[in-house]
C-alpha cells in the first residue's frame, strides 16, 4: 500500500510503501491531483514508479527530487517514453540524472551561456536513434517554458538516453564519442588527409571504432585475427593504426587486442581510397 507522503505537483508525488517502510516516486498523468499526504494512492498500471533509495552519478535520487522543480522530472520521462518506442529496452531510472542535466541546461539558456558541444557531429553519427528520440525535448521546453535549445545540447541529452539503453554509465558514452573523435583526428593527421563525413566509409569507420572502443571498455577481445594480411597488403595504414591502438589503450588505461590493429587498418585504407578516387 502506498500513502502519499508529498506532492511534488499533478503529476508527481512522493509516497511510503507501507509494509517495507520505503520511499517512491511515482509519476503519472493526474497521480497528484486533489491527493494529501497520508492519503492511500490507487495505483495504476500506467504510473512509473522509481525508489528513492538510489544513487546516481549525480547524487542520491532522493537529493536529486529534492532539488530538481518537478517539471524536470516529467520531462525527462517524457524523453525516455519517446525513446522506448524506438528501443526495445530503456532504463528509465536515467530519469534521475537526465532531469538533473535539463534543469541546468534550462538555467544555461535562461542565462543566455551558449555552449558548444564539441562532439556534435559525432553523436549525430554514432548515436544517430538516440539524437532523433532527444529531439523532443525541443518541443517540450518551447511548450512548457518557452524557451529553445541548440542541437548541441540535445547532443548530451542524446547520450543520456544512449546510457538507458545500454549498460554503459553516461561517463562511458562520452568516452565513447570523445575516443572516436580523437581516433578519427589522428587517422586525418597521420595521413593527411581531410575526411568527409558524407562519405559511407566514414560512418562505416566510426561504427567500428566506436564498437572498438566498447569492446576495449568490456574487456571482450576479437577471436579472429587479420594482422599478417592486412599488414603484408597495406603496411601504411597498419602502422598508422597500430599507433591509433597503443594510443587509445593509453587514454582508456586498457590493453587493446592485437586483431583490433588489423580491423581498424581496412577501415583506413577505405577512407583512403574514397578520398583519392
Amino acid at each position: 500500500m502506498h500513502k502519499i507522503k508529498k506532492v511534488l505537483n499533478h503529476n508527481s508525488v512522493i509516497t511510503v510503501e507501507t509494509d517495507e517502510l520505503k520511499e517512491y516516486l511515482i509519476l503519472g498523468k493526474g497521480v497528484g491531483f486533489s491527493m494529501k499526504p497520508t492519503q492511500e494512492l490507487e495505483m495504476k498500471d500506467e504510473y512509473r514508479i522509481f525508489s528513492l533509495a538510489e544513487t546516481t552519478d549525480r547524487g542520491t535520487v532522493k537529493e536529486i527530487v529534492k532539488n530538481v522543480d518537478p517539471l524536470f522530472l516529467e520531462m525527462a520521462e517524457a524523453i525516455l517514453e519517446n525513446a522506448d518506442k524506438n528501443f526495445e529496452s530503456v532504463d528509465h531510472n536515467v530519469l534521475f540524472p537526465l532531469a538533473d542535466h535539463l534543469a541546468f541546461t534550462v538555467k544555461r539558456v535562461k542565462n543566455h551561456e551558449e555552449i558548444l558541444n564539441p562532439l556534435l557531429n559525432d553523436i549525430k553519427i554514432l548515436f544517430s536513434v538516440e539524437f532523433k528520440s532527444a529531439e523532443i525535448i525541443r518541443p517540450l521546453l518551447k511548450e512548457k517554458l518557452g524557451l529553445s535549445i541548440s542541437d548541441d545540447e540535445i547532443g548530451y541529452v542524446a547520450l543520456h538516453i544512449h546510457s538507458a539503453i545500454s549498460s554503459d554509465k553516461l561517463s562511458q558514452s562520452l568516452e565513447t564519442a570523445q575516443a572516436v573523435r580523437h581516433c578519427i583526428n589522428q587517422i586525418e593527421e597521420m595521413t593527411g588527409m581531410p575526411i568527409s563525413l558524407e562519405s559511407l566509409s566514414y560512418n562505416r569507420m566510426m561504427n567500428h571504432i566506436r564498437y572498438m572502443v566498447a569492446r576495449v571498455q568490456h574487456d571482450e577481445p576479437l577471436k579472429i585475427s587479420m594482422n599478417d594480411y592486412v599488414e603484408s597488403e597495406y603496411p601504411k595504414s597498419f602502422e598508422i593504426a597500430k599507433d591509433i591502438c597503443a594510443e587509445l589503450g593509453r587514454s582508456l588505461k586498457k590493453t587493446l587486442s592485437q586483431a583490433e590493429i588489423g580491423y581498424l587498418a581496412l577501415h583506413i585504407e577505405r577512407v583512403k581510397a574514397d578520398v583519392l578516387a
